[in-house]
């Protein structure tokens, strides 16, 4: 991947943007909230780095996602929202991600509206996970992410309807969602679709 290209790719904000989302998401009453997009630039190549939501939680347990949450009243934007919610959920210094831009904001259809922050991250960082809420945090390499190879299409009842859904099974890790909505978001501007 060329991050010139990816920053040249990006929104520089995500107002005005149209949104995308899930199949069956509404548009009406959607709670703002913003995650980041971690890219971790490794030897080896940019990874993604993603976290496992403990199983516990009311809202997505166990899932996959990016560090995120809902915005607070006290957010200027949703980058601060994204740089305080990685900072509470894995310990992650606001100052060490650099933000490149924005994907478009994501509707989901458990009632968000989610502005991905995509950011690069250089190591060394120490992360610090919160354990009421972060099971775990790993990264994936983006190549894998970005290879529509490695991209299912799955089906299930959601609310009495037949949804389809991308799911990309990496490991014991199944990401599905709207965290696989926003990677496939990625790859969307990365190749111009």
């Amino acid at each position: 991947m060329d991050l010139q290209q990816l920053e040249s790719r990006l929104l520089a904000s995500p107002e005005g943007a149209p949104a995308e989302g899930d199949q069956g998401a509404g548009e009406e009453n959607l709670t703002p909230a913003a995650v980041l997009v971690p890219l971790v630039h490794r030897p080896e190549g940019y990874q993604m780095l993603l976290t496992r939501r403990t199983d516990h939680l009311r809202d997505h347990p166990g899932q996959i996602s990016f560090p995120g949450g809902r915005m607070e009243l006290d957010d200027a934007s949703p980058v601060h929202a994204a740089l305080r919610e990685a900072e509470e959920e894995i310990g992650l210094a606001a100052h060490l991600p650099r933000v490149l831009g924005y994907l478009p904001p994501y509707r989901t259809g458990t009632g968000f509206k989610v502005f991905p922050v995509v950011a690069l991250l250089e190591p060394p960082f120490d992360l610090s996970l919160d354990d009421f809420e972060v099971a775990e945090v790993f990264e994936v390499p983006l190549d894998f992410l970005l290879d529509p190879g490695n991209h299912r299409q799955e089906k299930l009842y959601y609310r009495g309807a037949l949804r389809e859904y991308t799911a990309m099974p990496y490991g014991d890790h199944f990401i599905w969602g709207a965290t696989a909505g926003m990677i496939l978001s990625l790859y969307r501007r990365l190749h111009g679709l």
